[in-house]
């Protein structure tokens, strides 16, 4: 019992080690994709035309509100927001999440604010023993990609 213990330990390890490796091989977009919790975030991003943006070359550092987060906004906002005649005002609010450079969880807790790429800045609070951006808590942070970085977010942000 103790070495079947031991085994589902260091297998446990492996994958845990493994893991960021795996995730690096992916850009942004892919990772998203495959994360599964982000199938609005990406249908918007295919949406504003952002998906060979965030495949670039990067660094980014992406604040992803999972699909929980979009379902906190009103009522139509997402579908109005998905619709060809908003793609700006889609773009804007998708490029407030995104700073440019690759912004680590250890750093994103020395700063006050950071500028978008949508060319406002958003306001980093620590309190508590967690981190806001604006009013959305970062949930799960240093998703590492091959062109930047993933934090979650449970609340989408506006500018």
């Amino acid at each position: 019992m103790v070495r079947g213990i031991s085994i589902a330990l260091v297998l446990g390890l492996v994958v845990v080690s493994t893991a960021p490796l795996q995730a690096a091989e992916k850009d942004i977009v892919d990772t998203a994709v495959g994360a599964k919790q982000f199938s609005t975030l990406v249908a918007a991003v295919q949406a504003a035309g952002l998906v060979e943006t965030l495949k670039g070359e990067g660094p980014f550092t992406v604040f992803a509100p999972t699909d929980e987060a979009f379902g906190k906004l009103p009522e139509g906002t997402v579908a109005t927001l998905l619709k060809p005649e908003n793609k700006e005002k889609l773009i804007a609010v998708l490029t407030y999440h995104v700073v440019p450079g690759k912004v680590m969880a250890a750093d994103v807790v020395k700063l006050s604010k950071a500028k978008t790429v949508q060319g406002k800045e958003v306001t980093i609070t620590v309190a508590d023993g967690g981190v806001k951006v604006d009013k959305a808590n970062v949930i799960k942070t240093d998703i590492v990609t091959s062109n930047g970085v993933i934090h979650v977010i449970d609340a989408v942000i506006l500018p």
